[in-house]
């Protein structure tokens, strides 16, 4: 009888202990999720003086998301756009980055590959309903191996932009619509000191356009091979049709990296060019400068392939470093938000939603038609080493453009060096 009660005395003991035991955990754990807690944001919204976007991000939209959220905070830091790059580089080799970060699109598959970011597509339950609402271009932007390490944050296209009295100089009242429509316009500005056409380089962001309009392309869809696509038939007659262009003068050689040449920001409106390929930044930039400039904007030229168009704009990714990635996560569906987004349109940037298009072209106008060029654009080649891409395209096309080589080699040149650099070779 006694050594029973003493076993139950002994069994009451550690019941208690148990329970007493149970009920700290459980309100260090209640502490713990109540706790507050703070996410840092990285970006350039301020970049160049911008301050209209960072107040409405500081101001208004951080403020509205913390009212939502109880316990978050968010501290956005803002970098210069030209050090935000080696900024991350240098922290991500640390383990020192933020949680979030405004990255530009071509940032992504670098850091993903360094395995530095959070594949959102794996981690968020509500990712596709969330990615289903965004444009095509721009969410691929975030698609590396197989996973999404991103959601589209801003965006923007390039379009064909017109000057009316060159066009009418070139006896047509409307924007060339087609490849054809180009070469017509061509033979009718011979002579006239006006060119057809003006860029400032022959990269991705400038060539690319030209070859999806034209049917081509510059890798296969696994983006694992560029020979038999860079330099395909379809890629060579387009390309061949803008050397033409150039040997008749009517192309001017700021294309080929002619520095002293006019830039198309000043060339367009002075009827110097008659056409140009831009973002819808362009139009703060004429109104300042250019204030009597009336600039048409139209789909880019269509051509075997259609009228396609280049994705730009900045992503929001998550780091693997984050130690407050559900709260992150809360804060980057945020962004997804109308209210987020139109906020946004108001400071000058484009919704990456095209179902708040409308409300968009109503609070400007003019991205009507970047808004429907968005449709159909696409992303550059979503590899870490994209930048070189970028300069091997440039490289080799100046040769063809200058006449030291043929389009034909220029560009299967151009495919053996991009294979080299999607094999892993650096």
């Amino acid at each position: 009888m006694k050594n029973s009660t003493k076993w139950g005395s002994a069994v009451t003991l550690a019941t208690s202990l148990a329970l007493l035991v149970a009920s700290l955990s459980s309100g260090i754990t209640s502490a713990s999720a109540a706790d507050p807690v703070t996410i840092t944001f990285w970006g350039a919204y301020g970049n160049g003086g911008n301050s209209t976007q960072q107040d409405a991000l500081n101001k208004e939209l951080i403020p509205a998301f913390e009212a939502a959220n109880p316990g978050i905070t968010v501290k956005y830091v803002d970098v210069a756009y030209d050090s935000l790059l080696q900024k991350l580089t240098t922290s991500a080799a640390g383990d020192e980055l933020p949680d979030l970060v405004r990255a530009d699109l071509g940032w992504v598959p670098k850091f993903a590959d360094l395995g530095v970011l959070v594949p959102l597509s794996s981690k968020m339950s509500d990712f596709k309903a969330l990615a289903a609402k965004t444009y095509p271009g721009s969410l691929s932007t975030n698609f590396y191996k197989g996973k999404y390490y991103g959601l589209p944050l801003d965006t923007n296209t390039r379009v064909l932009i017109s000057n009316s009295k060159a066009l009418a100089a070139a006896g047509r009242t409307t924007p060339p619509k087609t490849f054809a429509d180009l070469t017509t316009m061509a033979t009718k500005l011979k002579g006239k000191k006006i060119a057809l056409f003006a860029d400032g380089g022959l990269g991705a962001w400038n060539i690319s356009p030209w070859i999806w309009s034209g049917g081509g392309d510059i890798t296969n869809a696994a983006q694992t091979k560029s020979t038999g696509y860079l330099n395909s038939a379809k890629n060579v007659a387009t390309v061949q049709m803008l050397v033409n262009f150039y040997k008749q003068k009517l192309i001017p050689n700021l294309i080929t990296g002619n520095k002293g040449a006019v830039g198309t920001s000043d060339g367009l409106p002075k009827g110097l060019y008659a056409t140009i390929f831009d973002g819808p930044w362009m139009s703060g930039i004429w109104t300042g400068q250019y204030p009597k400039f009336k600039p048409i904007y139209s789909p880019l030229p269509a051509g075997p392939g259609g009228s396609i168009s280049v994705v730009g704009g900045e992503d929001i990714v998550l780091t693997s470093s984050s130690k407050n990635q559900d709260a992150a996560m809360k804060f980057i569906r945020f962004t997804q938000s109308s209210q987020f987004q139109l906020a946004m349109v108001k400071t000058g940037q484009m919704t990456v939603i095209p179902a708040l298009m409308k409300q968009e072209i109503a609070t400007t106008p003019y991205y009507a038609t970047f808004a429907a060029q968005l449709k159909t654009a696409k992303s550059r080649l979503a590899i870490p080493d994209g930048s070189k891409v970028d300069g091997i395209l440039s490289t080799n096309l100046t040769q063809a453009f200058l006449g030291k080589t043929t389009v034909k080699n220029a560009l299967t040149v151009a495919a053996a060096q991009i294979d080299y650099i999607l094999a892993g070779g650096k």
